[in-house]
């Protein structure tokens, strides 16, 4: 049996691809994405007064979200200021595109 872990058997896309597939894993992160979105400028605030969760919990995703690059952040006290990356936002919206419409993924339907 092949340990995986030995040698890097995955290109950089199918990296890339896990990342922003792991980030997306979670309802919350999917809410937080779309308040970002929807936004037309940074959102300045607190993300905890939009989310019914525990403040620890929410800096958890949002961590995730940074890891993965497609959201970035600053914290100025008092204020955080919380943006989708554009480029990365783009980048994944690409990959995943090319994914679903690849022939591999056609057969299989």
């Amino acid at each position: 049996m092949k340990c995986y872990m030995e040698e890097n058997i995955f290109t950089e896309r199918q990296e890339k691809l896990a990342r922003y597939a792991k980030a997306l894993g979670h309802p919350v992160r999917i809410y937080i994405l779309e308040l970002l979105a929807g936004q037309s400028c940074c959102y300045t605030g607190d993300l905890s007064d939009e989310l019914p969760i525990a403040r620890s919990t929410l800096s958890q995703h949002i961590k995730e979200l940074k890891d993965s690059g497609l959201i970035q952040g600053e914290y100025n006290p008092p204020k955080i200021k919380y943006c989708l990356n554009r480029d990365n936002w783009n980048e994944a919206k690409e990959l995943f595109s090319t994914m679903f419409n690849s022939e591999a993924v056609k057969k299989m339907c």
